[in-house]
């Protein structure tokens, strides 16, 4: 069963990688000169990378934080689990862009990692997500 709904956006396949490099660079970073320079080149761009990381936090919550297995797609709790991902993605994209720019994309990134840290590892889910898009998977079609 996909959770995807049709307001989940399309994105590039370089705009997946680029969210997946700016999610990666917030968790990982440690505060040396070159980490410093590589959140501030990414932070430049305020609306347009908050923008990208609401949408990117949008298909990472319905394409791989809450997959329902198949078997369970008609349960009660598939539903449920549907409607608070919609709720929650509607409330991160809101939040991305009522105008906080590189503020809210690093408040967002932040969510998204504690997301993905209670069901895994963060590097793995980057990971998937980034062969995912070199496969063409949430790229417009």
């Amino acid at each position: 069963m996909e959770t995807t709904s049709p307001k989940v956006p399309q994105l590039a396949p370089e705009q997946i990688r680029r969210a997946c490099d700016y999610v990666e660079l917030v968790w990982q970073e440690q505060g040396s000169e070159a980490e410093k320079a590589a959140l501030a080149q990414f932070h430049a761009d305020g609306p347009e990378l908050a923008r990208l990381i609401g949408e990117f936090g949008a298909l990472l919550l319905a394409d791989y934080l809450t997959v329902v297995p198949e078997e369970h797609a008609d349960c009660e709790s598939a539903y449920v689990l549907g409607r608070l991902v919609t709720v929650t993605s509607r409330y991160l994209k809101r939040w991305c862009l009522a105008g906080g720019g590189a503020q809210a994309a690093w408040m967002a990134a932040g969510f998204l990692i504690e997301c993905m840290q209670e069901v895994d590892q963060v590097s793995q889910f980057l990971a998937d997500v980034r062969g995912d898009a070199g496969a063409g998977y949430g790229a417009a079609a």
